[in-house]
């Protein structure tokens, strides 16, 4: 079979891999659809394990399965590759995605961006999911993603009425645009540097948009009657950013930190206008089962309208071109690969 090899972020060569052969308890997916995730092109993050086949946002047909697997031959299904081990405290006090389990097991061989992919371990259980009939290969490689803002959003603690700032109109950006405002959030401010993701941002649902080298904190004032963000949602990596978050939360609020600068930049607090202003610090990754049984029902029903945030459809052929898109964000949004289509 082929499958896309990532080196670094401007080398992903289409190689050839032995079809992943089965155990017990083990299936075998045709991958039809694999989403870029922004992870991927993390380079700091991805290049020290490198040469590695990526791809954790996907979703394909079962075409084999070894004894004893839940699942049978043609089963339409969406996979992944990191699940809690739902026994440690960690997982019993509803903080999965810090479970050692969850940090620790890969359970896919090789990664989504091959044309065959096996599913083993945990994941079988708890990490695969049967695919609604009115859901397509490509509406499901968000249901991981979207499960990421779920839970983001959950330990925002957003509600009706709230006015929500996201900083950083990336895909994950977009999908918490999305996602405030089905929670019925008052008002949605986005910022970003690019012209072309704000503009994304204002389609999104998004009811004012900010360039953030713009005065971020005033302008947030002037679009919410003077008054700063109840909830303020970190979705870019820059220093700047989660500086500018701490200048952007009102008395009550709540800042997370979905997005965090690089490793080793540290972010200075001033903690006394937080400690008298009754100000919440969180952070948010990853998500767990349950995020993604939400992140399905939400894309099902037509709550979450993912489909339309999709800018690029490639063949696995192009998956350099795919990784350069993404890499850069220029005029891009999110890049699916179908690792069938050569």
């Amino acid at each position: 079979m082929k499958a896309g090899v990532y080196y670094n972020n401007r080398d992903v060569r289409v190689e050839e891999k032995p079809v992943p052969s089965l155990g017990d308890r083990e299936i075998l997916i045709k991958v039809m659809a694999s989403g870029i995730c922004g992870s991927d092109v993390l380079e700091w993050y991805r290049i020290k394990k490198a040469p590695l086949v990526l791809g954790h946002e996907l979703a394909g047909e079962v075409v084999e399965t070894g004894k004893g697997a839940a699942f049978k031959k043609g089963d339409r299904v969406f996979a992944t590759h990191h699940v809690p081990c739902g026994e440690c405290i960690y997982c019993r006090n509803g903080n999965e995605t810090a479970c050692e389990v969850f940090h620790g097991e890969n359970n896919f061989t090789p990664g989504g961006f091959s044309q065959f992919l096996k599913v083993s371990g945990r994941s079988l259980k708890t990490g695969v999911f049967k695919l609604p009939k009115n859901m397509s290969y490509e509406t499901a490689t968000f249901i991981e993603p979207l499960g990421t803002v779920v839970r983001g959003q959950r330990a925002a603690g957003t509600k009706k009425g709230d006015t929500v700032l996201v900083i950083g109109s990336g895909i994950t950006g977009i999908l918490h645009i999305m996602l405030a405002k089905h929670l019925g959030a008052a008002r949605i401010i986005a910022t970003d540097i690019s012209d072309y993701r704000l503009s994304a941002a204002k389609k999104a649902g998004a009811d004012s948009v900010i360039n953030a080298n713009e005065d971020v904190p005033a302008e947030v004032k002037r679009a919410n009657n003077g008054r700063p963000a109840d909830r303020v949602i970190i979705c870019a990596g820059a220093l700047a950013a989660a500086e500018q978050a701490l200048r952007c939360v009102d008395k009550g609020g709540v800042i997370i930190f979905f997005a965090v600068p690089l490793p080793g930049e540290k972010v200075g607090i001033d903690f006394t206008p937080f400690w008298r202003n009754d100000i919440t610090v969180k952070t948010s990754y990853g998500a767990a089962p349950r995020d993604n049984k939400e992140a399905i029902r939400l894309l099902a029903s037509g709550a979450i309208k993912a489909d339309s945030i999709i800018t690029h459809r490639l063949p696995l052929g192009r998956i350099a071109e795919g990784f350069a898109l993404a890499a850069s964000g220029k005029d891009c949004l999110k890049v699916v690969i179908l690792p069938n289509e050569v």
